[in-house]
């Protein structure tokens, strides 16, 4: 494996929180090496600088699958505190739009409750 597919695979193992291994497929192989290995690891931005505009974005274009993904490993990665996240919904509302908006604002109070159930789980 060369070095960019591992610079790729331990970015996408800190965004995501998880363990990932390498896989087969070009589309996999092309989000490993490009995205992960190569933008998310760009410098210039912290880790959470990037977390921020991706979850602003993903707001913007109501893709709350994703969003199900990056809000959970923000919190678990310490990246952002559920008041944060709050005020992020809040903030986001006002340029998404309020539908999208309050879409956004249950689904941080349901991550957020997720996220703490299972910390007091792993206490």
């Amino acid at each position: 494996m060369d070095e960019r597919r591992e610079r790729g695979l331990e970015m996408m193992r800190q965004v995501y929180g998880w363990e990932i291994g390498d896989a087969p497929g070009d589309f996999f192989g092309i989000t490993v090496d490009h995205l992960f290995g190569d933008i998310w690891t760009r410098p210039g931005l912290t880790l959470r600088d990037r977390r921020l505009l991706l979850i602003g974005m993903l707001a913007g274009q109501g893709l709350n699958d994703v969003l199900d993904i990056q809000i959970p490993a923000a919190l678990a990665n310490g990246e952002v505190s559920p008041d944060e996240l709050r005020e992020i919904g809040i903030f986001l509302t006002h340029y998404v739009g309020w539908p999208l908006g309050s879409r956004l604002s249950v689904q941080i109070d349901t991550l957020i409750a997720k996220h703490e159930k299972q910390k007091k789980k792993d206490e």
